[in-house]
C-alpha cells in the first residue's frame, strides 16, 4: 500500500520524470510520495520503477514534472545507418498500430551525431520503414498532434528510445487563459513554493502576483487539488494498454483532508495584472480560496503575526522598471517595517538587484526562469532584521 492507499498493480517497468534545474530532489520526494520506487536524481530528471497505475498518477498529480516518459529500447550505435537498423530490429506494431500517427523529438549531445533534425528524420524512416516491410505500408506522420510521441536522446553513441506519455508539457494545466507581463511556469510556481516549506497552515502573500500563478498553485496544493484536473488528453490514452478503468481509478483518489481556511492572498499596483489573475483564479474554480488586492507592496499590510510571502519582482529583462535598484530598495524596506515574524522568499534573474533589498539571505537556491539563471532567496524577518 502507498500512501495514497491504493494496492499498486502490474508489472513495474521504469519511468523518467522531466522538471527544470534545481527541483530534482523536490521531484524525487514527490515521486516517492507517488508511490514510485528505486529513484534516481539526474540533471532536470528523476528516474524511478513503477507500473500503469503510477504512470498514471504521475502524470495526473505531479505538480513538478513536465513530462513522464517511459523508455522502451536502449542501445549503442556508431553512426546514422547503425541508428537505423537497430531501429528497424525493434516489433513497432507493440508500441503502436498501423492506424496511427507518429511523431518524433530528438536531443543529441555526441560527435558522432551532429544533427538532431537528421537523428529524427532517420528513426522515423526506421519505423515507418519496419511497418511497410511487415504489414505492406507506412503509418502517418503528425509532427502536430500526433497519437504516438516518441524521444531519442544520444548521449556520444548511447541511444535511448521513449515513449512520451504526457504530450504537451505538464506545466500546461489548463487554467490559465490570460498572461501577465512574464508569467512564471506552473511548474515554476509550484516548485518555488515547495522549497520554501510552506505548511499550507499560515497565510501566504504574493504581493507582486501578475497573472497569479503563484497563489493559484498553492491554492491548489493547501486544499488537495491535483493539477491533472483540469481536463487535458494525455499520449498514453492512445497506447495499446491503456486501461481506462485503473485510469478512472487514479483519477477518484485523493491524498487526504483539505486545508480548508488557510489565507491565501495575491496583490498588485496593476488593475490590469489584477484582471487577469481574477480571470486565472476563476478558471480555476479557486474564487472563494484567494482573496486579491490591487496595492503597492509598500501599502500591503500582513493580515496575521506569521506567514510566509513569495514573490517574483521585475527585474528588467522582459519587464523594464524605471528604477530596479529604487523596487528592490522598496521591498528590502516594507519587509523590514511590516514583515517581521514572516519568512520572504524572492525569486529573480538579476542577483545584482537582489542586494538592494538590504538583507542577508539565510538560504538562496539557483534555478531557471526560461533561459534565465535565476536565485531563490530566503529571507527571515526578525526584530531589527539582520544586514549584509
Amino acid at each position: 500500500m502507498n500512501k495514497i492507499g491504493i494496492k499498486m498493480e502490474s508489472e513495474n517497468f521504469a519511468m523518467v520524470a522531466k522538471t527544470m534545474y534545481g527541483f530534482e530532489s523536490i521531484l524525487a520526494d514527490e515521486v516517492k510520495e507517488l508511490g514510485g520506487k528505486d529513484i534516481h536524481s539526474g540533471n532536470r530528471a528523476v528516474s524511478f520503477q513503477g507500473n500503469l497505475e503510477l504512470l498514471y498518477r504521475m502524470n495526473y498529480y505531479s505538480r513538478l514534472s513536465l513530462k513522464i516518459i517511459k523508455p522502451i529500447a536502449e542501445f549503442n550505435a556508431r553512426d546514422e545507418q547503425d541508428l537505423y537498423d537497430k531501429t528497424m530490429g525493434i516489433d513497432w506494431s507493440r508500441i503502436m498500430s498501423i492506424n496511427q500517427t507518429f511523431a518524433i523529438e530528438s536531443t543529441v549531445h555526441s560527435s558522432h551525431f551532429k544533427h538532431s533534425h537528421y537523428v529524427a528524420l532517420k528513426v522515423k524512416d526506421a519505423i515507418a520503414d519496419r511497418f511497410r516491410k511487415d504489414v505492406g505500408r507506412r503509418p502517418n506522420v503528425d509532427p502536430k498532434n500526433p497519437h504516438i510521441k516518441i524521444n531519442v536522446h544520444i548521449s556520444n553513441n548511447r541511444v535511448s528510445l521513449s515513449l512520451d506519455s504526457s504530450g504537451a508539457s505538464l506545466h500546461k494545466r489548463g487554467y490559465r487563459k490570460g498572461h501577465g507581463m512574464a508569467s512564471l511556469s506552473e511548474v515554476l510556481a509550484a516548485g518555488l513554493i515547495v522549497l520554501s516549506g510552506w505548511d499550507r497552515k499560515i497565510p501566504l502573500i504574493d504581493p507582486m502576483c501578475g497573472s497569479g500563478t503563484i497563489v493559484i498553485e498553492a491554492a491548489l496544493m493547501a486544499n488537495n487539488i491535483p493539477p491533472g484536473s483540469f481536463f487535458r488528453e494525455y499520449l498514453f490514452h492512445n497506447w495499446p494498454d491503456f486501461d481506462s478503468e485503473l485510469y478512472r481509478k487514479v483519477i477518484s483518489e485523493r491524498k487526504g483532508d483539505t486545508t480548508g481556511n488557510v489565507q491565501i492572498i495575491g496583490s498588485d499596483s496593476s488593475k490590469e495584472q489584477i484582471r487577469v489573475a481574477r480571470l486565472n483564479i476563476r478558471n480555476a474554480g479557486l474564487s472563494d480560496l484567494i482573496l486579491l488586492k490591487q496595492k503597492e507592496f509598500s501599502k500591503l499590510l500582513p493580515p496575521s503575526p506569521e506567514g510566509i510571502i513569495i514573490m517574483n519582482p521585475p527585474y528588467g529583462e522582459r519587464i523594464q522598471h524605471d528604477n530596479l535598484v529604487e523596487l528592490y530598495k522598496e521591498i528590502g524596506n516594507q519587509l523590514k517595517k511590516e514583515y517581521k515574524g514572516y519568512k520572504a522568499y524572492v525569486f529573480s534573474a538579476k542577483p545584482e538587484a537582489l542586494k538592494f533589498i538590504g538583507l542577508h539571505p539565510s538560504a538562496k537556491n539557483i534555478l531557471y526562469n526560461g533561459e534565465y539563471k535565476s536565485l531563490f532567496q530566503e529571507y527571515e524577518l526578525y526584530e531589527g532584521s539582520r544586514k549584509v
